[in-house]
């Protein structure tokens, strides 16, 4: 078992790939189609919900997907509806239950910014593949893309 001090030094090695990979992506994103990492990856969340008509998620599983609390994720959502790009409605069965779900101008903002977000997330491994101690964490992350 590794010591605390090994096991530290592992996570701050993880948590300063996961932020430089964050910033890299979160330039892209908002120069190229004025989106934060946050707002990409709702709308990225919720389009995959669309198996045919009425793909849908409920708020507290959106706020699960996206790993923020409830509170952040109905600003996040409000924002996002706010530009046209969400909606929110109450369920037909359940009056208490609020599902959100993108627009089509959600998916073709989406549709536009993924490739911006697949260059960055290759740009900001390669950046991190120079740094010895983020090596292994990069190849992990590679291979957990191939899986």
């Amino acid at each position: 078992m590794p010591a605390v001090a090994e096991l530290a030094q592992g996570w701050c090695a993880l948590s300063l790939l996961h932020g430089r990979i964050e910033a890299h992506i979160e330039r892209a994103l908002q120069d190229g189609h004025g989106l934060s990492v946050r707002e990409f990856s709702l709308l990225d969340v919720l389009s995959r919900q669309h198996d045919g008509p009425g793909g849908h998620l409920q708020m507290k599983k959106v706020a699960d997907a996206v790993v923020l609390s409830q509170s952040a994720t109905t600003r996040l959502v409000s924002r996002l509806e706010d530009r046209g790009l969400l909606v929110r409605y109450l369920c037909d069965t359940d009056r208490r239950g609020i599902y959100t779900d993108v627009t089509e101008a959600g998916l073709t903002l989406l549709t536009a910014a993924r490739p911006t977000n697949d260059r960055a997330l290759r740009e900001a491994l390669d950046e991190a593949a120079r740094t010895p101690e983020l090596v292994p964490l990069v190849r992990t992350v590679e291979a957990l893309g191939r899986r």
